[in-house]
């Protein structure tokens, strides 16, 4: 992870060309280098080019639109993405989550809030690599919850031998849990486990991320066969599945 702000290269998709000044203007000083798209074709363009370490997409653009280049960029790339949403609009916030942004700004964002969210989302996406190029301990060669198998040093999970395709932060999440079988934790200490807590965040993107983790799994939130929400308290994952699914 660098060890300041000046290395991270940002690259904001919006049609709003007086936005991405302000955003270029404030961040600057900061080290950070920072290049704007103005339509969902050419943001796309240059996000799946390698070139950035961390993207500002908006919802709403010219020519396509910012869920669909989230959808496109997720087939090549784990860049971090935070997706810009209008006041209020939870909708458009648990799309974005569902289809792999990593959290959220509202336009009205103060410079402060973007600051933290950068930071904590890039965080993040270094810390992924690191643990990605870190040889794991032998014990944790694969972790094994009946069909489900989860293997740390190449950051593969299978069921059954077949390979989902799991956002980085989906496979944090559910190492999270196959770590602790049977025991219930948290939201905050997904959070913690996670992201190092930090900074504020939307809690609610917990839920989001828990939600398309069990839709790639196959499991029904009713009827789980790994995944099961306790309520008020957490998540657990259960080394056997429910007598009753």
């Amino acid at each position: 992870m660098p060890e300041n702000d000046a290395k991270i290269r940002l690259l904001i998709v919006d049609d709003d060309t007086k936005l991405c000044r302000l955003v270029r203007d404030y961040l600057a000083p900061m080290g950070y280098l920072v290049e704007s798209a103005h339509t969902g074709p050419e943001g796309l363009e240059k996000a799946v080019s390698g070139a950035f370490q961390v993207v500002i997409l908006d919802c709403m653009l010219p020519g396509m639109d910012g869920f669909e280049v989230l959808r496109r960029l997720r087939r090549t790339s784990t860049v971090p993405v935070l997706m810009l949403t209008a006041l209020g609009d939870e909708a458009d916030r648990i799309v974005g989550l569902e289809i792999g942004a990593d959290d959220y700004l509202p336009k009205t964002f103060s410079t402060r809030e973007l600051l933290a969210r950068l930071r904590a989302v890039t965080r993040r996406s270094f810390l992924t690599a690191e643990q990605h190029m870190r040889v794991e301990p032998a014990a944790e060669e694969s972790l094994t919850i009946r069909e489900l198998r989860v293997i740390p040093p190449s950051r593969t999970v299978t069921i059954n031998g077949e390979v989902l395709n799991l956002t980085p932060l989906e496979f944090d999440l559910l190492l999270c849990l196959v770590r602790s079988p049977d025991r219930v934790l948290s939201r905050d200490r997904l959070l913690d486990e996670i992201s190092g807590r930090d900074y504020e965040v939307f809690d609610r993107s917990i839920d989001v991320h828990i939600s398309s983790l069990r839709r790639k799994l196959g499991d029904d939130p009713k009827n789980p066969r790994f995944i099961k929400t306790v309520r008020t308290a957490g998540y657990l994952l259960m080394r056997e599945a429910d007598p009753l699914t």
